[in-house]
């Protein structure tokens, strides 16, 4: 018997027993709750680094809905695991246990300020807001994961995580805590990132990127008085114009973007400071790492040739600074945690839509451990933009698939749990 028809026969029979019926009932009756907890936390403002208060809002809910161990840990991320249904058994010698990790980021991409009350249209089921998707759907659906399986009294080793970090300069930083630092290093032994919408869809390639802030600094001055000072600004411009012209490869694909310029004081200053936001991609990381090498190189001899033009005055120095690290990983096609997946897609009679993308998955997949970022349902518009819209419907499904994808990979881990 193959392991795809193996795998086929296992998801039947999950999908068979009483307690993943009773999840499934709580799913299907609650779904206007799960738009409530949607529409409430989206209300909570979140840009990356001050998420505080939403973390706190996730730690009651986790509360409420009777997880144990809820915390928050030192990253920010707030956390709880599954409670315990039945006692130990005092024959099998204790050790710390291992965890299947499902989690949804809390930030979002909009700064501190920005209007983020939901607004729905009657007679549609469509809600308007910033990070309604992005991720209000994913976090909607973390709770309603953690809820069903309460509900059905089922015991299996998950750790829940509404994490921080996960947008722009954030870098990652709450899911890398979780990998790299006490109490789960080491004892998480897969990942489930509940990102966004789609129901068929699955990231199981990383994206990988770097990020760099380059700064130009020069002594400034005024306009008129110290015309000829090296202008950081316009040294920056002739910069940025340079590193555009870099050759990059279309196999694998390789990005480069400028997405922030800042500097200067005012229209009749020489500015003494200028910089830029660089983000450069690859779905390779050799291909990253050379990239690299080469913009390097570039920014190297563009110095050179600077330096010397200004020979009479204090020359310009320009300043690179790494700001983000996404690792390009892959899961293997041929991966158990794949492999589930697609047997819960022919069993919901879903098509398997693998992509490419920078999630949170990036993390764990370069550390080879068996990770995926997947859709939580409905489908949505406009995201990172202020015209954000999320429409719920069909969720349901979406999370029959993430619930059935969850159970049978936490019951490899404890196949005598009840």
């Amino acid at each position: 018997m193959t392991l795809a028809s193996t795998a086929q026969r296992r998801i039947a029979e999950l999908a068979s027993l009483t307690p993943v019926h009773r999840a499934f009932h709580w799913l299907h009756l609650h779904q206007p709750q799960i738009r409530q907890w949607q529409l409430d936390l989206v209300r909570i403002p979140a840009p990356t680094f001050a998420e505080s208060a939403r973390a706190a809002w996730f730690l009651d809910r986790f509360h409420q809905l009777g997880l144990s161990n809820v915390h928050l840990d030192e990253a920010g991320n707030a956390l709880a695991e599954l409670e315990p249904t039945a006692p130990p058994d005092p024959e099998i010698p204790t050790r710390l246990p291992r965890y299947i990790l499902v989690s949804a980021h809390l930030d979002t991409v909009f700064p501190p300020g920005t209007p983020c009350h939901p607004t729905e249209t009657p007679d549609s089921p469509r809600i308007h807001a910033p990070g309604i998707c992005d991720n209000g759907a994913g976090l909607s659906a973390l709770l309603a994961l953690a809820a069903a399986l309460r509900y059905a009294a089922i015991d299996l080793p998950i750790l829940f995580a509404a994490n921080v970090g996960e947008e722009g300069e954030g870098d990652l930083r709450g899911i890398r805590h979780l990998f790299t630092h006490p109490p789960y290093r080491d004892r998480i032994a897969s990942a489930i990132i509940l990102e966004g919408s789609g129901t068929g869809t699955v990231v199981t390639h990383a994206l990988g990127s770097l990020r760099f802030r380059l700064t130009v600094t020069g002594p400034g001055g005024h306009s008129w008085a110290d015309a000829g000072t090296p202008n950081p600004i316009l040294i920056l411009s002739q910069l940025l114009t340079r590193l555009a012209e870099l050759p990059l490869p279309t196999t694998p694909r390789t990005t480069l973007n400028i997405g922030h310029i800042s500097g200067g004081t005012s229209i009749n200053s020489i500015p003494e400071s200028a910089s830029a936001l660089l983000d450069l991609r690859s779905t390779d990381p050799a291909q990253l790492t050379r990239t690299e090498s080469d913009l390097r190189e570039a920014i190297a001899l563009f110095l050179s040739a600077i330096t010397s033009q200004f020979s009479s005055f204090s020359p310009p120095q320009l300043h690179v600074q790494l700001v983000g690290n996404r690792p390009a990983a892959s899961l293997p096609h041929e991966s158990p945690l794949l492999t589930t997946l697609r047997a819960v897609d022919r069993h919901l009679n879903l098509r398997t839509d693998p992509r490419t993308a920078s999630t949170d998955a990036n993390l764990p997949l370069s550390l080879h451990i068996p990770s995926f970022a997947i859709g939580t349902g409905g489908v949505s518009g406009g995201i990172h933009t202020l015209a954000e819209w999320y429409d719920p419907t069909g969720r349901e499904t979406a999370l029959r698939r993430i619930l059935l994808t969850l159970l049978d990979t936490a019951r490899n881990l404890a196949p005598n749990a009840p």
